[in-house]
């Protein structure tokens, strides 16, 4: 991999905070994998990684990550970033 994506976008919606790495709109089909609770969870419990399988293609990338509510923005950035680099690595 070419290195981990940067931040596209931050906002809260209901009990999470949606960290957006990529858009959405390229992807043929987004999924939240179970293989990815283990390195979302180590760096945020109740995390959780969504995965979008590029349009015309067989690759899957993360395309956000949701981090629970009351850990706030900014930190929810980080983490979100941790995860991808763990995943993406």
């Amino acid at each position: 991999m070419a290195g981990t994506p940067d931040v596209n976008k931050v906002e809260t919606e209901d009990d999470y905070i949606h960290v957006r790495f990529r858009d959405p709109d390229r992807y043929d089909e987004i999924r939240t994998p179970d293989w990815a609770d283990d390195p979302a969870e180590s760096v945020s419990a109740g995390s959780e990684v969504r995965t979008g399988k590029v349009e015309g293609g067989d690759d899957w990338e993360v395309t956000s990550v949701l981090i629970e509510k009351h850990v706030g923005e900014d930190k929810a950035e980080e983490q979100a970033e941790e995860i991808v680099e763990k995943i993406e690595s």
